[in-house]
């Protein structure tokens, strides 16, 4: 695993532990760290150098 990759994983977890301590359960910080990945993936995407529409209304972004 790259370095980068390391520090992703180790991120998630940190989150995970967080959410975990604040009482949520599994599911329910499965639920938002999968919100948080959406989020900014599609924030990475409109960025370059992909440059790519948004696909969230903007309503919504």
């Amino acid at each position: 695993m790259t370095n980068y990759a390391q520090q992703i994983v180790q991120k998630l977890w940190n989150y995970c532990n967080v959410l975990r301590d604040d009482g949520l359960s599994y599911g329910d910080y499965v639920e938002q760290l999968t919100y948080l990945l959406f989020l900014k993936m599609a924030d990475e995407r409109w960025k370059p150098p992909f440059n790519k529409p948004s696909n969230i209304p903007d309503k919504f972004s």
